[in-house]
């Protein structure tokens, strides 16, 4: 199917919700969060996008944004479905998060990824130089101190 067909939304409507856990469950990252997880970090986000193919309503992909709207915005779970990559549905999503005005003034807009999409996310202006810098991570799942599987 093409993704001319596809729109990014700057929501997620509530027929979404059990193909959004679907889409999860997809990644490795998100893979063990519950629907509980799911839906409170909807609820709780500052922005929220749905890349939704039109004539088949099916959500196809989703990212989502914490920012104070002046100094960093935190760019979250962007995530394409399996049967969608490759067709530029996560260009739409990165096209449509930052140009967003909650998104687009302020001074770092940041995210994290693994080294094999930098590139892609450079097209946005992103980059792996930052300084001495350095991520941290306190989490109580292992699996994200280790290389994905």
């Amino acid at each position: 199917m093409p993704a001319k067909d596809v729109v990014v939304l700057p929501l997620l409507g509530p027929q979404h919700a059990q193909p959004l856990l679907q889409l999860f469950a997809e990644q490795w990252w998100t893979s063990q969060r519950s629907s509980t997880q799911v839906a409170g970090l909807v609820r709780s986000s500052t922005l929220v996008f749905s890349a939704v193919h039109t004539p088949s309503d099916e959500l196809v992909g989703f990212a989502r944004v914490l920012t104070d709207g002046v100094t960093l915005a935190l760019v979250l779970d962007v995530m394409v479905s399996k049967r969608w990559r490759g067709r530029g549905v996560g260009g739409r999503l990165m096209d449509a998060v930052v140009v967003h005005p909650l998104v687009a003034d302020v001074e770092s807009v940041e995210l994290v990824c693994q080294p094999e999409l930098v590139p892609f996310y450079a097209q946005w202006g992103f980059t792996d130089q930052v300084g001495a810098s350095r991520l941290l991570r306190r989490t109580t799942r292992a699996e994200l101190l280790g290389a994905p599987t």
